[in-house]
This record gives C-alpha cells, sequence and structure tokens, in this order.
C-alpha cells in the first residue's frame, strides 16, 4: 500500500470535515481557513471586474460564495477518500465480470461519489477486512457533511433575512439621517421614536452575533442601497448621533436607550476586521442641521455640534470605510 498517498487523501478528509464544522456550528470562530481564502478571493475578484451595475452585481457574490464553499468541500472530501482508496489497487472489487477485479482510477472515483451520497452500494464492493471498516467512515463522513452544508446555508439564510429587514425598518424612515429624524418628528416631540430605537438594536444585535458567526454574511448585498444594511447601518448612528448632540437637551430621548443603541452600533463595527473592512482614509460628510432646524425641531448650534463629532472621528471613518466597500456605485 501507498502510504504517503493515504496519509495526502486523509489530510485532505481531515480539512474538509474540518474546515465545514469550523464555519457551520463554531459560532464564536468564524469562517474556517478554506471558506475565508475562498470569501476574500472571490470577493476581491468581482470587486476588480465590476465596474457597472454594482448593486445588482454584487448582491450575486454571498450565493456565489456559498456555492463555490460547498463545492470545495464536496471536492476535498471526494479527492481525498479518492486518494485513500487508490493506495491500495485491491481496495475495491468489481463484480460484474465472471471473476472480481481490481478497481480502476475510475471505478474508485464512482465508488467514493455515491458512497459520502449515501445512495448505497453499486458494482463496487471494498475488500475485507480494514477497506470494509474505511468505506463505513466514508458514508459517514458524507453524511456529516451533508449536515453541515444544511446547517451552513440555513444559518446564512437567516442571517441574510435579517440584514434586509433591517435595512428596511431604517432606510423605511428615511434615507439620510436628515430625513430619519424629520419623519420621527411630529412637530413637537419625537413620538413613537424609543419603540423604532428598540426594535431597531435587537435586530441590529442579532445580526451583530450572526456577522461573528458567519463573516460571509458581509459578503451578502441587497440588489438596491434600500436593501442593504451597511449604508442603513451609517444612517442609524449618523441619527443617533443627531439625537444625542443635535438636539437641545430636554428634547433626546431617554439617555438609556440612546448608549443601548450606540453600543449596539459599536458591537456591530466590532465585526467588520473579520471580513476585512477597515476605517476609511477620511471623514464624511458631517449631518446637517440646517433642515432640521428649518423645520423646527430644536438643534444646538452648528459649532457645539460640530465640536461633539470631534470624539467620533474613528467611529465616523469606520462605517464610511463599511459604506465604501459596499459602494453602489
Amino acid at each position: 500500500m501507498n502510504v504517503l498517498l493515504f496519509i495526502l487523501g486523509l489530510l485532505l478528509v481531515l480539512l474538509s470535515l474540518l474546515d465545514a464544522l469550523w464555519t457551520a456550528l463554531w459560532v464564536d470562530g468564524g469562517a474556517g481557513p478554506v471558506t475565508a481564502q475562498i470569501t476574500n478571493g472571490i470577493w476581491w475578484v468581482m470587486q476588480k471586474l465590476i465596474r457597472t451595475k454594482r448593486n445588482y452585481l454584487l448582491s450575486l457574490a454571498g450565493p456565489l460564495i456559498q456555492t463555490v464553499t460547498v463545492f470545495i468541500w464536496v471536492s476535498l472530501l471526494w479527492a481525498g477518500w479518492v486518494l485513500m482508496f487508490s493506495a491500495d489497487p485491491t481496495s475495491l472489487i468489481y463484480t460484474r465480470t465472471p471473476e472480481p477485479q481490481p478497481s480502476t482510477l475510475t471505478d474508485r472515483i464512482y465508488f467514493v461519489a455515491y458512497t459520502i451520497s449515501t445512495m448505497g452500494n453499486g458494482d463496487l464492493y471494498p475488500n475485507r477486512g480494514a477497506w470494509e471498516i474505511t468505506t463505513s467512515f466514508t458514508s459517514l463522513s458524507g453524511m456529516f457533511l451533508i449536515t453541515m452544508v444544511v446547517s451552513f446555508l440555513l444559518s446564512v439564510i437567516g442571517g441574510v433575512t435579517t440584514k434586509q429587514s433591517l435595512a428596511s425598518q431604517i432606510t423605511g424612515l428615511g434615507n439620510s439621517a436628515e430625513e430619519f429624524i424629520l419623519n420621527v418628528w411630529d412637530g413637537k416631540e419625537f413620538l413613537g421614536l424609543d419603540l423604532q430605537l428598540m426594535s431597531m438594536i435587537s435586530q441590529l444585535g442579532t445580526l451583530t452575533e450572526q456577522q461573528l458567526a458567519y463573516p460571509v454574511l458581509h459578503r451578502y448585498h441587497g440588489a438596491s442601497s434600500k436593501e442593504d444594511s451597511a449604508p442603513a447601518v451609517a444612517i442609524l448612528d449618523d441619527a443617533l448621533t443627531i439625537l444625542k448632540y443635535g438636539l437641545q437637551e430636554s428634547y433626546r430621548p431617554a439617555p438609556a436607550l440612546l448608549k443601548s443603541a450606540r453600543e449596539a452600533v459599536h458591537t456591530y463595527l466590532k465585526t467588520l476586521a473579520s471580513a476585512s473592512i477597515y476605517p476609511a482614509n477620511h471623514l464624511p460628510p458631517a449631518p446637517d442641521l440646517a433642515p432640521l432646524r428649518q423645520a423646527g425641531i430644536p438643534v444646538v448650534s452648528d459649532e457645539e455640534f460640530a465640536r461633539s463629532l470631534n470624539d467620533l472621528t474613528h467611529r465616523r471613518k469606520l462605517l464610511l470605510g463599511l459604506v465604501e466597500r459596499n459602494s453602489f456605485k
């Protein structure tokens, strides 16, 4: 038996199963090493190639990454078992001839395919002894990988739903922080704002945990900016900045609610490093208090608001980096 060939095959099998387990079930581990390389590689290629209709074409990145990831998992598992069975020419026996014959490479590829897919045996059977046990492990590994694939796909789909729901809720109130504030102002107070913020905090917290577990979610984009969570979170944070620093103190929401909302955004921003998203080199435009002042909303002076923004430089650059990485231009 060719021991080196057997060991190489075993390493490929273990790499496939461990990467699937790491990615699908290890909540705090993020993506496995193979999955991380696939994700970053496909995203880099798409950003280099796509120059027009970025909103629509980038929305294909997430599904493409998932498809390629699953294909690589299956391919590694398949190739690994084929190499292991190829280490011994007599590992499998072909039974269609009057006298059983040793298997060919094509036979071994076929045997491993229907064994890991748990379809049952065909005309090839493992030789007695250790190869029968090896075949049992081949079938078990296939069942294990199928379970991981289903778990991975369902979990990511759930995260995508959360992203879209959060984006729709935020952009439904406005496509900018100023519009957001104007739409929750009833002429006297911010009626119902507390409930809106509590709902957004809850969804953002859920999304944060999902993105920590499945960094591929950072590569899912809506077909338009209204359906994408990246610009929506930036809108929400600018709106929270206005509510905390731009309004006169007596009109601000409860300090505990504002603190909770801003901390939820801060925790979300911590997940960006896992997707190689970093602060931009320059600051985004500051929220404009002029339209709020014209609408009769009691805001502070522009000078006081500008001083408050000085302490938020890193946070705002990171949000801009997030939006630029998800550019729809």
